[in-house]
Order: structure tokens, then sequence, then C-alpha cells
């Protein structure tokens, strides 16, 4: 083949590549272009901000001491209770259905301290109901008493140490008790009940700063400058029907307290 044949021919392969759309030469070496590595374009620094002043602190809000706050500042049951409803440092009122403030007659000689809410007060936002407050009825009827009675020397006021309920009835946290235990003690001077009956043991861990129910129960107290009459609850009757004996002597001490 002489040179021309091979001008030619080269020149009819190269116009068919630029046919087929290559658009650059070939080295004289192969390439591999599997071992090629790419290198991404690295990004700009961006400039961080200086602070403009000194960091901000965590203020550490006190619940206690803004519970204290709230609970003084309420002048009758309503405003302690709307002021109650409206305080959000318990974790508890988050879990919670309804708020149990209060049942009852604020006029009676009589207030019942109970511990906290259980599934059904948490459910219809009133102390003492379902079985446990059937129980607490029944027993306060045995002496006279009532919590829809309209007369004071009859009537009994009933509210709990919690207004919302623990989960899966847990027992309150000391913490949860100090920072409701304002709200319970206006509660208290608001009502100004001639005799006080501290059920169960939260209810006096709360009120006497000790607990041992079996032990303090039917032993007169003193709470507030009020009498205060440590009982049993009536879930723990329920769970403890030997107990009744010593629960109807407490509701004959009561009632001659009453006089």
């Amino acid at each position: 083949m002489d040179s021309a044949e091979q001008y030619f021919e080269a020149k009819a392969a190269l116009e068919w590549q630029i046919e087929l759309g290559a658009d650059e030469a070939i080295g004289d070496e192969p390439l591999d272009r599997y071992e090629l590595v790419v290198e991404a374009p690295k990004p700009k620094p961006v400039a961080k901000p200086k602070p403009s002043g000194a960091p901000i602190p965590v203020v550490e809000v006190d619940a206690v001491a803004v519970a204290k706050a709230a609970a003084a500042g309420a002048t009758d049951l309503a405003e302690l209770e709307s002021a109650l409803a409206a305080f959000d440092l318990c974790e508890l009122k988050r879990g919670a259905r309804k708020m149990v403030f209060a049942d009852g007659n604020p006029q009676a000689r009589v207030m019942i301290i109970g511990e906290a809410p259980g599934r059904d007060e948490d459910r219809e936002g009133k102390p003492f109901v379902g079985r446990a407050g059937v129980l607490l009825d029944r027993m306060l009827a045995a002496i006279d008493l009532g919590r829809e009675g309209p007369d004071p020397a009859s009537a009994v006021y009933i509210t709990n140490i919690l207004p919302w309920r623990p989960p899966q009835n847990r027992d309150p946290s000391p913490e949860e008790i100090a920072m409701l235990h304002p709200f319970v003690t206006r509660h208290i001077e608001l009502v100004a009940p001639d005799v006080i009956v501290l059920m169960g043991n939260i209810s006096c861990l709360a009120m006497l700063g000790r607990k041992g129910i079996t032990r303090m129960r039917g032993n007169w107290e003193e709470v507030l400058g009020h009498p205060a009459l440590p009982m049993f609850h009536p879930a723990y009757l329920l769970r403890s029907p030997h107990a009744k004996r010593e629960a109807w002597a407490d509701l004959l001490n009561l009632k001659a307290r009453l006089g």
C-alpha cells in the first residue's frame, strides 16, 4: 500500500470516528479511566460568626418559690383553683387527663386530704370516686357525714395532696410533693376547717413530715393550727379488709371530736 492509499484510508477512518461522536485525539499511551480519581472541588471556608457578647446563662426555675407566690396570691378558692391550673412546672400535669381540685362543701367542718388522683379520679376530675370513693361515702355516712350535705355541720370537703394523677398510680416524688405543698397549705387556710383528716401515708408525709400510717392512725396531730387525724386510705381498706375495725374506731374518734 502506497502512501496515498494510507492517507485516504486514515482520513476515512477519522471521518467515521467523528460521525460516531469522537471529539478528541487518543494519546499514544493507553489510559485506564476506571482508575481516575476525580477530586471534588474543595468548599470555601465559611467564617464562623464571632460571639457578640457573654454566653447566655441558663436560668433554673425554683418551682417551690413559684408555687408559693401563685398560691399566696389566691384570695378565694376559685382563684386558688385557677392558679393551680396555670401552674406548669409539674410534669404530672402533662400526662393527666383532668386536674382534680376538690369536692364537697367548702364550709364543712371536716376537711379530708387524700393522696393523689387514681384512674377514676383522673377521668372524672373529682377526688375519691370509684370503689374507694364509694367506700369513703359509706364510712362517712356511718357517722352522719357526707360530701353532698348542705349543712356544714354534717358535710365534708375533700381534696388531695396532688391534683394530677402520677403514672401507673406510683407514689409522688419528694419534689412533686414539695412543689405542690404551697397550694395545699393555702387550700387549708382558705377553707379553715375545724378538723382535718389525713388519709394515707402520702398525706401524712406531706403535712406532718413523716409516714407510717399503721402507727400514726387514730392519734391526733396538728396541721397549721388545726387538729388532724391520720386514717387508713379507703383504697388500703379494700386491699386489707382486716383493717376495717381500726378504721371504724377512727371514725368514732372523729365523731367524738366533732362533739
